[in-house]
């Protein structure tokens, strides 16, 4: 990045009150580095330690709805609906080049896991949090953008090089507010693997990636836009993100 102009802190000898020099090193902090694998071990205990925060949260709530329905609080919660799919719909679903075995295709294809998606939402909101402050920043600086292709291009140049080393590879839009990012190798996901094969890997990427897709729209958010965000994986170590914004942004 270019350089900045910093508040400047003059010599301690000089009668600067302490709160001004705390002040101006609070406004402009120093760059700390830090190792370059940091990154995947974080995120790698985040998951596990979220996981299973997210496991005790809703057996709380599970606890909490059964006794509010034994009290007659509450009508009892509907059976769940069985999913029949369309054997030939199965049949067009686009699997890329990825081979996928009986296995394979009834974890790609199964129920949604309460406990999985809560821990996707837990993902993305501290993403949010962490792209919010990326993107405020790095558009110190800078003036807002006229455009919105403006802002997409600041998220695949200075986003994705501030957080994973690289630029986005492919950009493709329809005009109507819906933008798809391609990475070809995604740092986040670049190492993952599985003992029990492919799909396997495929579908723990797929958590992996929620954070990324949270720092995504936290950065949109923080420069006026209220985006969706859908990661997409369908063979590692690829990820594209569909991201969406409302008519008229």
């Amino acid at each position: 990045m270019a350089s900045r102009n910093s508040l400047q802190v003059p010599s301690s000898s000089s009668s600067v009150p302490p709160h001004l020099a705390a002040l101006a090193a609070f406004a402009d902090p120093p760059i700390r580095h830090v190792d370059g694998a940091m990154m995947d071990y974080f995120l790698i205990e985040t998951v596990n330690i979220l996981r299973e925060s997210s496991k005790v949260a809703l057996n709380r709530e599970r606890e909490r709805e059964k006794e509010m329905v034994e009290a007659g609080l509450i009508p009892p919660p509907a059976p769940p609906v069985k999913d029949i799919k369309d054997p030939l719909a199965s049949a067009r679903d686009s699997t890329g080049s990825l081979t996928l075995t009986k296995a394979g295709k009834a974890a790609a294809t199964g129920p949604v896991d309460d406990e999985e998606e809560e821990l996707k939402l837990r993902l993305e909101t501290i993403g949010i949090h962490v792209g919010s402050n990326f993107s405020e920043r790095l558009c110190r600086d800078r003036g807002l953008f006229t455009e919105t292709l403006d802002a997409i291009k600041f998220i695949c140049k200075d986003i994705w090089a501030a957080c994973w080393d690289k630029q986005v590879d492919n950009l493709r839009t329809n005009h109507r507010g819906v933008y798809v990012l391609q990475d070809n190798s995604f740092k986040t996901i670049s190492r993952l693997s599985s003992w029990q094969g492919r799909p396997d890997a495929v579908r723990k990427a797929k958590v992996y990636v929620s954070m990324p897709a949270g720092i995504i729209k936290g950065a949109l958010a923080r420069l006026g836009y209220n985006a969706t965000v859908s990661p997409e994986i369908t063979n590692l170590p690829q990820c594209t993100f569909q991201v969406k914004l409302p008519k008229g942004s």
